[in-house]
């Protein structure tokens, strides 16, 4: 875990260069992210102590983008050497951080600066001084943290594509081209200050399946060192098929594999930096179980770089009008119990430590027809309400452990042949029935805080 500076390599590959890492999103215990305001460091340290009690080598960290940068001219000291003090508590516990630079949105709530919101409002995706300053400040993030010596990368901020997504009350209007352009500035910012990171964006499930979204699969699978995968059940899956039913564990390894297939780099490591037991989609008694049926599928993947939960700490109930999802989300609870999820995630991570999941390349592929790759038109023929989830879903059944592949792929002898693939079906081969043909709802741009997602 820690020591040197970490370096990434773009030639992981086929074999696992080094052990599955193992991590959890921090969730402060005492006030949420509300703590950023006035951190309190032996509180951080008693939450983070808590997370290295569960066997957890990594964290990765929220700070609020309103309190860093209150002002577009004006970054806050304090507030960036708070992030570096939060770092270094990890390291007294032997926990690596990965830091997210603009927040952005938390759990149902957006933390947007002053600056650009209401009669200031500005396009954070497109105004160049506002992408200006977004620059700035993660560059500024990066120079505190990139010499210590349990720091792994950054990603640019949780989930920012929701900001640009047709279902937004506030939506940041962004073609395909001008996201692309937005990820690369920031990204290239970062790596001037901090090469040696490993360095990414983050998205909701938007990205893999809705058309409209303006990070496509292209983005997601092609720019920052790893693709980044956030798996919720709560969002279409449960809503798709009852309670019991294989898709919902299967769901983190269906996007583990649609991210694996939309990558044109066969070894592009890929990250399962989110994944929860969403209550009521999970029922509480069954969140342990939960956890480790959706882990297991995926862990014989050999460019997965590492898991890391949705979340360390429950919100407290002392809060006020989270989504009910959001109070029992935590490993731990708000007063740094381990619950039974912690408890069967800390089993699995010794059990993978002493006997790890030996690593498979997948023989047999289901291919898609992609759409158009440039604006990601034609990518929701992988949603979970159509026939290609259904098929993927027919041949897990079966045992074969399936990967999927782009129909444009098909003729890359090289590219199949660094992922092992050997044979190719079709959703048309298997004939199996897609879950939105019949009464189920095509869900995935439903509001999902308004949803009530019943077990």
């Amino acid at each position: 875990m820690t020591g040197s500076p970490h370096t990434f390599d773009a030639a992981f590959n086929q074999v696992r260069q080094q052990p599955l890492r193992w991590g959890v999103n921090y969730t402060p215990s005492d006030s949420w992210f509300h703590s950023w305001q006035d951190l309190n460091i032996d509180s951080v340290k008693a939450d983070l102590e808590s997370i290295a009690s569960i066997g957890l080598d990594h964290v990765r960290i929220f700070p609020l983008w309103p309190l860093l940068q209150p002002n577009r001219s004006l970054i806050r000291p304090e507030g960036i050497a708070d992030v570096g003090k939060v770092v270094d508590a990890a390291a007294e516990f032997g926990l690596d951080v990965s830091v997210d630079g603009l927040q952005g949105h938390l759990s149902s709530y957006d933390y947007l600066p002053s600056w650009v919101t209401s009669w200031h409002r500005r396009n954070i995706f497109t105004d160049p001084d506002v992408i200006a300053a977004e620059a700035e400040l993660v560059t500024a993030l990066a120079t505190e943290v990139t010499s210590r010596p349990n720091v792994l990368g950054m990603t640019l901020g949780n989930e920012t594509n929701q900001f640009a997504v047709a279902r937004h009350p506030e939506k940041h209007v962004t073609t395909p081209a001008q996201m692309g352009e937005w990820i690369n500035t920031l990204i290239s910012s970062v790596k001037k200050v901090w090469p040696a990171g490993m360095h990414q964006h983050s998205f909701d499930d938007n990205v893999w399946f809705i058309d409209s979204s303006p990070v496509t699969p292209r983005h997601a699978a092609s720019l920052g060192d790893s693709t980044t995968v956030h798996s919720w059940v709560f969002t279409s899956v449960a809503q798709l098929f009852p309670a019991g039913h294989p898709a919902r564990t299967l769901f983190a390894d269906y996007l583990v594999q649609l991210a694996d297939a939309w990558a044109d780099n066969p070894g592009r490591p890929i990250w399962l930096q989110e994944i929860g037991a969403p209550y009521p989609a999970v029922p509480k008694a069954e969140a342990a179980d939960f956890l480790e049926a959706s882990l297991r599928p995926s862990l014989d993947t050999p460019n997965l770089w590492g898991v890391t939960w949705w979340c360390s700490h429950d919100v407290s109930r002392k809060l006020a009008d989270f989504p009910e999802l959001e109070y029992t989300l935590g490993l731990l609870d708000s007063d740094r119990k381990v619950k039974p999820a912690g408890r069967r995630l800390a089993e699995l991570i010794a059990e993978e430590k002493l006997n790890p999941t030996p690593l498979r390349q997948r023989g047999t592929a289901l291919s898609f027809d992609p759409g158009d790759e440039s604006t990601g038109i034609g990518r929701s023929v992988t949603d979970p309400s159509g026939e290609v989830f259904a098929a993927w879903l027919e041949l897990a059944a079966r045992g074969e452990k399936p990967a999927l592949v782009r129909e444009s792929k098909l003729a890359d002898t090289a590219h199949l042949a660094g992922r092992g693939i050997t044979n190719v079906v079709t959703p048309g081969q298997l004939g199996a029935e897609a879950a939105g043909t019949g009464a189920a709802p095509v869900v995935s741009e439903a509001n999902i805080w308004n949803e009530t997602v019943e077990a």
